[in-house]
């Protein structure tokens, strides 16, 4: 048999090295002020309501580490804080096949948990104590999510309890899965259960000590405070000292050197799957001694709390740290949809500036309608005559007049289908270059919504009997206007659709003419014979107002099809600050209830020794 022996720690109780479990008056701290349970339980319920939808490079570590803080607070901190002297828990992890169920069942005299060649053999956690401290771990505080059980079962769901007389009062040990188990379910539940120990007790091999999963998860429990304790499992003769010298020397380079460590030689097991008693002796013995010191058991439980609380706050950081990224993302990913229908919507407002509109089919019905010699001619004519004669020639014209509203609506559908399906392409181009955007994508977003050529065409025709409807009630002579009926408001409604598409503040540029072909020149002036200048503007300004809001409406629908996505996988605003200001509550409670940084609860063996 080879142990590692410090007197100090072998012939008497575990060392303590920072006692903090007592007060100067003699008498037990209180289990901790009101502070520190609310406060994490506000830092749960933050961390549970955070939410990391986005597909970012952040997104999957935040949510894998939220959820081991969330199983962490649920599982051990917030139940322990409720019992600072309920039985210290003793978690045995460690690779697969290093002889941990052998171990457990060897330190407490009875075969409890299963142990063979199968692999893997510990399918459900398994957690031995004495029957004295049986009913603090059925209460389901500690490790609630697990369902407690008398029988073994295949579920890792479960907890199978185990009362083991010969096992002390005051310490419990919890045979874990697999820390490299080939099955996901156990390899994940390992990791919620050694975040739920008071104390971690590793068990490797000769074999396998140097192996990269164990000393991942050792890391873990070093940055966290957590009290470990070394088993090396299965050391031939030959090779203590050099095996167990040079695990001692990793342990020391990790800053792990004052971690316990026992090193169990390699020998046979009984009839009953227990190693020989001397083997098992010296670790046993240090169990027994620590289950029976009341001041070391609370400085453990006292370091792993106080560890596990110091390590909150950074960990809360990364999380509101990738909360804000999520905002950002959803932010960026709004932004380009937002600049693709706002250029949108200025290529519309330009193509009512530049006289684009008036060319082909709208100008052909435009100087169809007017009859443009006998309209120039017609403007020689005092006002009130160019009023009857205007009013005599639309009335005998109705075909015309319909076939110039239709290629009004014609152009303008055309435009609105031309400009959705542009920004609609540029939107999804710059989803489609960013990886949360790309995976919010659905090929319906790549072109306009299938329904906008009917939702345009409506558009038109409402605004055009908007037009006609502000001619009618807003003509400077109301007069005239009742007395030309519906012909004369109809041509005089057109006209300032004309005018609309012409001009903005009426005033024919050599493009205009030259596009219009002296046609806006004639619009104008059929607007100011009928209403005066004044009125000219004020119709125009509004006509081309209520387009231009009808526009971005439509095109606003047109974007909330990729808003209405980033919406529903937006993560609240708050997220980050309510973590942030939670675990800045949770800091301030644990200085307050004098959980400090301790270096070390226990010290264990020094010297190498050499085989019995």
């Amino acid at each position: 048999m080879t142990t590692n022996g410090d007197p100090a720690s072998l012939s008497g109780a575990p060392a303590v090295a920072a006692r903090t479990g007592r007060t100067d008056a003699g008498e037990d701290r209180p289990a901790a002020d009101d502070r520190l349970p609310d406060a994490l339980s506000g830092l749960r319920a933050a961390i549970g309501a955070a939410t990391f939808p986005l597909v970012l490079p952040s997104a999957e570590p935040a949510e894998r580490i939220g959820a081991a803080l969330a199983d962490q607070l649920d599982d051990y901190l917030l139940p322990r804080l409720t019992r600072l002297d309920a039985p210290l828990l003793v978690v045995v992890g460690g690779s697969t096949g290093a002889g941990k169920s052998t171990l457990v069942n060897s330190l407490v005299q009875a075969r409890v948990s299963a142990a063979g060649v199968l692999r893997p053999t510990t399918r459900s956690p398994v957690l031995v104590c004495n029957p004295a401290d049986s009913s603090w771990f059925r209460r389901g505080e500690l490790l609630p999510g697990l369902t407690r059980t008398n029988q073994p079962s295949d579920d890792p769901r479960t907890l199978h309890l185990v009362t083991a007389p010969a096992l002390a009062p005051g310490l419990a040990f919890l045979d874990a899965p697999d820390i490299d188990s080939v099955v996901d379910a156990n390899r994940a539940l390992a990791g919620q259960l050694l975040a739920a120990a008071d104390l971690w007790l590793f068990v490797t091999t000769a074999a396998r000590y140097a192996d990269a999963v164990p000393w991942e998860l050792l890391r873990g429990a070093r940055a966290r405070g957590a009290v470990i304790a070394m088993v090396l499992d299965r050391v031939p003769a030959e090779a203590t000292d050099e095996v167990a010298g040079h695990l001692a020397e990793m342990l020391a380079e990790q800053d792990l050197g004052s971690a316990p460590l026992f090193v169990l030689p390699e020998t046979w097991v009984d009839g009953q799957g227990l190693l020989p008693a001397r083997v098992t002796a010296p670790l046993a013995d240090w169990f027994a001694r620590l289950a029976a010191d009341a001041d070391a058991r609370s400085a453990v439980v006292r370091q792993t709390l106080g560890g596990a609380l110091i390590a909150l706050q950074p960990a809360v950081e990364s999380l509101a740290a990738a909360a804000d990224e999520q905002v950002a993302a959803a932010d960026t990913l709004d932004d380009r949809v937002r600049a693709a229908y706002r250029s949108a919507n200025r290529t519309v407002e330009q193509g009512l500036r530049d006289g684009r509109l008036l060319r082909g089919e709208v100008l052909a019905r435009w100087q169809e309608f007017v009859g443009t010699s006998d309209f120039l001619r017609s403007l020689e004519a005092r006002i009130g005559r160019l009023r009857d004669r205007l009013v005599a020639a639309f009335s005998r014209r109705p075909a015309p007049a319909a076939e110039l509203r239709e290629a009004i609506e014609s152009q303008l559908v055309t435009l609105l289908r031309a400009v959705a399906a542009e920004a609609a392409e540029q939107a999804y181009t710059g989803w489609k270059a960013h990886p949360a955007g790309a995976a919010l994508l659905v090929p319906d977003l790549a072109h306009h919504g299938d329904d906008l050529p009917e939702r345009a065409e409506r558009l038109v025709r409402d605004w055009q009997r908007g037009v006609l409807e502000l001619v009618r009630t807003e003509g400077g002579d109301r007069r005239f206007v009742a007395r030309t009926a519906a012909y004369a408001v109809n041509a005089t409604g057109l006209a300032v659709m004309i005018a609309v598409f012409a001009s903005t503040a009426f005033i024919p540029t050599g493009l205009e003419v030259a596009t219009g072909a002296g046609t806006t020149l004639a619009g104008q002036a059929v607007l100011q014979a009928i209403f005066g200048d004044q009125a000219v503007r004020t119709l125009a300004d509004k006509a081309r107002a209520d387009l231009l809001e009808r526009v971005r409406a439509l095109l606003d629908a047109e974007a909330a099809r990729f808003l209405s996505r980033t919406e529903q996988a937006r993560p609240a605003e708050q997220t980050a600050t309510a973590l942030r200001q939670a675990a800045e509550r949770v800091e301030a409670a644990r200085l307050a209830s004098g959980f400090a940084d301790a270096t070390s609860a226990l010290s264990g063996p020094a010297d190498q020794g050499r085989p019995a």
